[in-house]
């Protein structure tokens, strides 16, 4: 019905199917001032939008659980597949590598033993991790038998010796390393990555402000892993060769800001850690969008809280300390020549009210359990003092069935024994381990992709086309993250804002979800007749781009006005305005993520939206619509219209290229490590989609790359490497003469040349 009035209204116009008026039939009347503040009320709605379904998110985990509170052993086995989700998104996926023993670092010149007392003995130790990456720290051996084994983790930017009195830096009350040393227990204190940037880039190329664990955080995300995983791989290394000295003490792991989170999670992956101790990092998450980027992990509050977390560690023992938090400003100030690109993210002591609210929806589930005296919380001053406080220990170790009292603070130093050890060296070498481990991984992804796809088939179009059902789901759900179907009404509005001999342009506005709305400039030809249908190209802008220098002719661009040539041609042109053309879109993607979303779940939503109600207009052909879109509009080309099938044909430009490298290079200029691009990543992608894969989802359709020798986005031969690959797809499905590549000589720039043809040949039929 909407479009049969639309066609009555449009038809009574003598000789043209465009209105004349001041906004096109059927749709209500825009103003200026709703035009110009448009681009706020999108970014502002869809922050709104976001705030809500995070504030929301808490009540529907649920629906991911199926806890079987009847017995314990019901309950770890129905848990177990949370457990796995887990590990997955926190990138606990690799085999450790054995521990037979704990590495003694030493030299001729410098021995292993750090210090000693009349109690224990303190040595600098390494152990194996994964392929390459080895854990490192100090190892505290009691002198009599070990009461109890303890991995004991600081923030990060604490260092192991500070932990045990050896350095200055902490005060000797939350020296809790040192205070359980002299208990009796058997203590490994791994270092944790620091929030430093001291190394974040590359000399010859950029520094960077990035923190160092903002930096592994980038490119590991990319290939399915975490600094967070990294750190709980080393800590579980720990555990494993504890159970190996002693197989029936008891385990705990202790860990205060970062080392807190790493002692949560840890303790949540591993069953055979027995209690745990999280000091100053545990709360409520849906405000995680605020925090450091490192901290970052896709679709976590989807289905864990820090509640549910803790429900992962049900029955063992859970302490829970509010107390004074690390106090992070924000990342490294950029100095000298380093670039400012690091995101932006602080910490802070949460108030106590909100440590309560997510302990209580934690002890709720070990009460269910019947085992509520498993969770334990202990409050700090008011939660604003010291972190490892001696009744938080206390708790602990009583849990854990020991003498629970402990001795006063120590108050004297302990005296390092070595003379001239480098901690900064150190920490450079196991950041270095880590970069190394993630450029195995790069190197092993086209591998990996070939496994993932191994279930597709080649043999036929019919046959490709069924068997890629899958990864376009897959492809949807994780890794752009599927939003639901639009749940507005159109209610179109509309205002006259371009006119020349050759067509019109009206700004168009659409509703799309509560809050969310979609928007752009339609250009329509004049010489469209009665009854006429014309096929329609959408013009994606780039990064921080707009619709204007898209439609206005002669407009001084990299754009070189294609939307305007394009109508001038007799195309219908809509060009729409998206999110990454906004100011401060990028923390769109920080809430999102966590919600298993991104910029092009809304993004997309906007998309199929405003397809739905274009194709109603009767001058628009709904079979022969084309997608041109350049730089970001040439990332959208490739995540857009392989989940929506009513772009006929796809045109990337200024885009395509080896993508994988581009965002983990450590030694291109311009790759994604190295700029303020942070939204970008997107987890275990290159172990699933590079930039060919997402054109495979594309196939059989029409696709096209358009790419400018000297374009900076990435060189020319790994531009041709990856299309090289969708060549040969077509060929093999025998519809070679429907994709094609373009090189000209230019820059980063809408050339209009051989796509103009390309989208006549597919779009008008022309020969």
């Amino acid at each position: 019905m909407k479009m049969l009035r639309i066609w009555i209204v449009l038809s009574l116009f003598t000789g043209s199917v465009v209105a004349q008026g001041d906004h096109l039939p059927g749709t209500k009347l825009l103003t200026a001032g709703e035009i110009k503040g448009f681009r706020s009320q999108m970014i502002e709605g869809v922050h709104s939008y976001f705030e809500q379904a995070l504030e929301a998110s808490p009540q529907k985990r649920d629906s991911y659980w199926q806890r079987d509170y009847s017995s314990t052993a019901a309950y770890l086995q129905s848990v177990a597949p949370n457990r796995e989700r887990f590990m997955k998104i926190t990138g606990v996926v690799d085999d450790r590598k054995p521990v037979k023993g704990l590495t003694l670092l030493e030299s001729t010149t410098q021995k292993a033993l750090v210090a000693e007392t009349e109690n224990y003995s303190v040595y600098r130790v390494s152990w194996p991790v994964l392929e390459g990456v080895t854990g490192t720290g100090l190892w505290i051996e009691p002198h009599g038998n070990a009461k109890a084994q303890v991995v004991a983790l600081p923030d990060a930017d604490w260092t192991p010796e500070m932990l045990m009195g050896l350095n200055t830096g902490v005060a000797p009350e939350a020296q809790f390393a040192r205070r359980l040393a002299e208990q009796g227990y058997r203590i490994v204190i791994p270092l944790l990555i620091n929030r430093d940037d001291t190394w974040s880039g590359n000399p010859e190329i950029a520094m960077t402000n990035q923190p160092h664990r903002e930096f592994i955080y980038r490119c590991a995300y990319q290939v399915g892993r975490h600094i967070i995983g990294y750190e709980v791989q080393k800590v579980l290394a720990v555990v494993d060769w504890f159970k190996q000295q002693s197989a029936d003490l008891p385990v705990a792991v202790a860990g205060y800001g970062e080392g807190g989170l790493i002692a949560l999670y840890s303790a949540a992956i591993d069953t055979r850690i027995n209690g745990v101790l999280v000091s100053g990092y545990f709360q409520e998450r849906e405000k995680m969008w605020k925090e450091p980027i490192y901290r970052n992990v896709w679709s976590l509050l989807k289905e864990f809280g820090d509640a549910e977390i803790s429900g992962l560690i049900a029955p063992r023992l859970l302490v829970v300390e509010s107390c004074m938090g690390p106090e992070v400003e924000g990342p490294p100030a950029a100095q000298g020549k380093r670039k400012d690109v690091a995101a932006p993210g602080r910490l802070t002591t949460p108030p106590l009210e909100l440590v309560q609210k997510e302990a209580g929806r934690a002890e709720r589930i070990f009460h269910k359990l019947g085992v509520g005296e498993k969770f334990r919380m202990v409050v700090s001053g008011e939660g604003k003092e010291l972190p490892c406080s001696t009744a938080a220990l206390e708790e602990l170790f009583a849990g854990l069935g020991f003498d629970s009292e402990m001795s006063q603070s120590p108050t004297h130093q302990l005296l390092d024994l070595r003379s001239d050890f480098d901690s900064d060296a150190r920490m450079h070498a196991q950041f270095s381990e880590l970069l190394g481990h993630v450029d195995m991984l790069v190197k092993q992804s086209e591998k990996q992709r070939a496994k993932f796809w191994d279930q597709s088939d080649p043999s036929s179009v019919e046959q490709w086309t069924a068997s890629t059902k899958f990864y376009r789901d897959y492809f949807w759900d994780e890794l752009i993250g599927k939003m639901p179907a639009p749940s507005q009404s159109f209610n179109p509005r509309s205002r006259l804002t371009y006119e020349n001999p050759n067509w019109q342009g009206y700004w168009v506005e659409l509703d799309v979800w509560p809050e969310i709305v979609a928007g752009g400039v339609l250009l329509i030809p004049k010489d469209i007749k009665p009854g006429e249908q014309r096929p329609m190209v959408v013009a994606q802008h780039g990064l921080f781009g707009q619709p204007e220098p898209i439609v206005e002719p002669d407009y001084e661009s990299a754009y070189h006005s294609y939307g305007a040539k394009l109508a001038d041609h007799g195309y219908v042109v809509y060009v729409p305005q998206n999110l990454f053309g906004i100011e401060n879109f990028r923390i769109i993607q920080r809430m999102a993520n966590p919600l298993k979303q991104s910029i092009f779940s809304i993004t997309t939503g906007q998309h199929d939206q405003s397809l739905e109600w274009l194709k109603q207009l009767p001058f628009v052909d709904g079979n022969r619509i084309g997608f041109y879109g350049i730089s970001y509009g040439g990332k959208s080309a490739l995540r857009i219209p392989p989940v929506l099938d009513d772009y006929a044909v796809v045109i990337c430009s200024a885009d395509f290229n080896e993508w994988v490298w581009k965002t983990t290079s450590l030694d291109f200029f311009s790759s994604y490590m190295f700029v303020d691009e942070y939204e970008i990543f997107e987890f275990n992608l290159a172990n699933t989609f590079n930039h060919a894969e997402m054109a495979g989802l594309i196939v059989p359709r029409p696709f096209m790359v358009e790419r400018g020798h000297w374009d900076a986005v990435a060189p020319d031969e790994w531009v041709a490497y990856e299309y090289a690959k969708v060549r040969r797809l077509y060929d093999q499905l025998g519809i070679g003469d429907r994709t094609t590549i373009e090189f000209f000589n230019g820059p980063h720039e809408i050339h209009g040349v051989g796509t103009i043809e390309f989208l006549d040949r597919y779009l008008r039929g022309d020969n």
